[in-house]
């Protein structure tokens, strides 16, 4: 009895995992770089895109790169929910779309956040180590958005 409830739940869990797969979020990959991106309003230096690309564009940009496992849910609807929230809170493809205090605000909470290592995320560096930022890394990224801040304050 004990056996064909095990057998049964197994089977129920089964049939419930295969069909959540055909449940795919939207993906969020435009590969475009919009007139509003940041490169384009701010003068960002290419080590620091690089850097901005490895470790915060899946969130924070509209051209999200997704590995195997956002195929397979509930990882890709967790994955989107991250995108969703991380476009939410900046977005480097709309950036030039902020107004000015907003942009100087993004910039100086970007520098701020990274100071407090609080991005990139410790859980998306879990699973995405080269995420992670060394301490050079994390001076270049502040080193610029304090710069880019101040140079978009003095056209004040």
């Amino acid at each position: 009895m004990r056996k064909a409830r095990l057998k049964k739940t197994a089977f129920v869990a089964a049939t419930i995992f295969a069909l959540i797969q055909f449940v795919q979020p939207a993906r969020n990959q435009s590969g475009q770089v919009l007139d509003t991106d940041i490169s384009k309003k701010v003068s960002v230096p290419e080590g620091v895109q690089s850097i901005l690309s490895k470790s915060c564009y899946d969130c924070h940009s509209n051209s999200t790169d997704y590995p195997w496992y956002t195929y397979v849910q509930p990882a890709g609807w967790l994955m989107a929910y991250h995108v969703r929230n991380g476009k939410e809170k900046l977005n480097f493809s709309d950036f030039g779309s902020y107004t000015k205090r907003r942009q100087e605000s993004k910039l100086k909470s970007i520098a701020s956040q990274i100071e407090d290592d609080a991005m990139p995320l410790f859980s998306y560096t879990l699973m995405h180590a080269n995420a992670r930022l060394s301490p050079g890394e994390k001076d270049a990224i502040v080193n610029w958005a304090n710069h880019a801040r101040d140079s978009l304050s003095s056209k004040n």
